[in-house]
């Protein structure tokens, strides 16, 4: 059973990632604490009692191909239509396209119940709202007009066609080709493949957005354009045409995620699939990365909402489940094991690493509404380099929390964990897909290393952590007992910020890149363990005001995360400043010979 936890997400929130901030801008004014408790009371409705229940079902029954169409599991055609009546798809969008408006701070926190609800499910409509921005962003009027009020609703959904069999991470490999057409659209032909909801029965169109070269493009990333290209075509009156040249020509057999169609796509077989274009020719990736940064904080969120889901069913278990006897247990017979140590250790990891991935994503949403909302350059500046620098951090350390929280949840279960009936397994084999698409955590780490830690010719990362700072110095200054050694913890981990900073400045500046690069991946985990300490100690500081359990409650989990989990930094920052050198000299070509 999962429950949604609203009053945890509103107080995150509110106080502990700035919603304040957007309700006081003249955008939002409506948006008062009445109106955001209730969309997350409704919203985390919907997640326990609607989409809940099927998550096991989906996994399950999966997504068979049959005659060339995908069917999605019972239910769940009722489902999305249950979804899109509610309003659901278009929290974000234009109000003049049907959409309400409300910032991605709400979206955030609405992803993360609908992922715990059902990860396969969620992700579908999460990859309609990335092709809602680009559109909104990128389309010409024409095409706005014609697609954009009905994938705001939701009638119809959008898919973004990225990877091919040899162009995987590496775009400029991409071999899809698009020929232009006398009357100003194009044929599409190519082979697309890893395409999340690329078919399905829920929806009676789908409007793919493609990436493609056309003949006279540059090489590399220059070269790349981006299609709108509908499984039908559209005819004027916005009724549906002939089928487009676009078909599906599998579905993969995956580990996790069941219920979502992860699909082959074939276009141009017979004679080109039309195609319009979004923005400008060979301008086509800026216009994908409006998709993808939008992808890469909802892929964070799926590492949150599984690691909700996956720490409800372990305390569940904990709770009710009996062996042997804890340490100081009065009562004869056996005790939940709940109350035992390392059950404890393990449920408290849990707890800590899923509230610091809700801080961190949130964080992170709240920095692209600051961006959205600001008039001066200065401060658009800012918050767009803040939400730049945390988008990795944001898309990574969640997902690798989700696996780690999900494989901890298997432990507490113990065996009966390693067997599906019990549903614990599905979590972890959902969530490792998380850290490896929309930019393995990898590529995010160096995406935070060689792209964002320059910005502001560095000066926007010491910013950043001098707020940390700020964060540990009044720790320190509450003189409150039950923080125990968080401060000092907190304390030696900006230091060890700081440090792992300065290393890749130094290392770029002089052009040792492959020693950045080797380092890249525990910098990312300094940099996001570091601020997740943070944060939970900003939520403890700032629930003074709540009843004393729940103050409690927050000090605590702020504590244990900062003395059991914090110590890594200092291991990690060794890593980066040591281990480039080894890394550098291993030849895994020569031992695979």
């Amino acid at each position: 059973m999962y429950r949604a936890p609203v009053d945890e997400i509103a107080f995150t929130l509110k106080q502990v990632c700035g919603l304040g901030d957007l309700q006081q801008s003249a955008r939002h004014a409506e948006l008062g604490d009445d109106l955001v408790d209730a969309i997350l009371t409704e919203a985390g409705k919907f997640a326990s009692e609607e989409i809940a229940p099927l998550n096991s079902v989906a996994d399950t029954h999966g997504t068979p191909l049959t005659n060339g169409e995908v069917s999605t599991p019972p239910g769940w055609r009722e489902l999305y239509h249950a979804w899109i009546e509610g309003g659901w798809n278009g929290l974000t969008a234009d109000p003049e396209s049907g959409g309400q408006g409300l910032p991605q701070m709400l979206s955030a926190a609405a992803l993360e119940m609908w992922n715990s609800g059902s990860m396969a499910f969620a992700i579908g409509p999460t990859l309609t709202m990335g092709a809602i921005e680009a559109m909104e962003k990128h389309a010409s009027a024409d095409l706005q007009a014609k697609y954009l009020e009905k994938l705001v609703s939701g009638e119809w959904m959008g898919t973004m066609n990225l990877t091919e069999p040899q162009a995987g991470s590496d775009l400029n490999a991409l071999k899809a080709k698009a020929e232009r057409n006398a009357d100003g659209t194009y044929r599409i032909y190519g082979q697309k493949i890893f395409i999340t909801y690329g078919d399905h029965d829920l929806t009676d169109n789908i409007i793919h957005m493609v990436l493609a070269r056309l003949p006279d493009a540059p090489a590399g990333t220059k070269g790349i354009s981006l299609f709108l290209v509908p499984k039908f075509l559209v005819n004027d009156d916005g009724s549906l045409g002939e089928r487009n040249d676009v078909k599906v020509a599998g579905v993969e057999h995956k580990m996790g995620i069941h219920g979502s169609p992860t699909c082959t796509m074939v276009y141009g077989d017979e004679g080109g699939a039309a195609g319009w274009l979004i923005g400008e020719e060979n301008r086509g990736l800026a216009c994908m990365f409006t998709m993808m940064n939008n992808a890469r904080l909802a892929v964070g969120i799926q590492g949150l909402g599984v690691a909700e889901r996956a720490y409800q069913h372990a305390l569940g278990y904990a709770v009710e489940r009996k062996q042997g006897r804890a340490p100081g247990e009065t009562q004869e017979g056996m005790s939940p094991i709940a109350r035992h140590p390392d059950i404890k250790r393990m449920l408290l990891a849990m707890k800590s690493r899923t509230q610091v991935s809700r801080a961190i994503c949130y964080a992170c949403a709240h920095a692209i509404d600051m961006a959205n909302l600001a008039e001066d350059t200065e401060a658009k500046t800012f918050w767009s380099e803040r939400a730049s620098l945390l988008t990795p951090i944001a898309k990574a350390l969640p997902t690798d929390f989700g696996v780690e929280v999900s494989s901890l949840g298997i432990q507490v279960h113990g065996g009966m964990g390693y067997i599906e009936e019990t549903g614990a397994a599905q979590h972890l084999r959902d969530a490792r897909i998380a850290s490896i698409y929309e930019g393995t955590n990898g590529i995010q780490s160096i995406d935070l290393v060689m792209r964002k830690l320059p910005l502001s010719g560095g000066e926007h990362i010491k910013g950043f952590i001098s707020e940390l700072q700020a964060i540990a110095d009044e720790v320190a200054a509450s003189n409150r007992p039950e923080f125990g050694a968080a401060a000092e913890r907190l304390n030696a981990s900006i230091q060890d910020l700081r440090d792992a900073t300065d290393y890749m400045a130094n290392a770029q500046s002089e052009g040792r890149v492959a020693d950045a690069l080797s380092g890249a991946t525990p910098y990312l985990r300094v940099a996001g363990l570091t601020l997740g300490g943070a944060l939970l100690a900003k939520g403890a500081l700032h629930s003074v005001s709540e009843p004393a359990q729940r103050l409690a409650e927050r000090t605590l989990i702020a504590r244990n995360f900062c003395e059991t989990v914090l110590g890594e930094t200092a291991g990690l920052k060794s890593d980066i400043l040591l281990s480039a050198e080894s890394i550098q000299a291993f030849d895994a070509e020569a031992l695979a010979s």
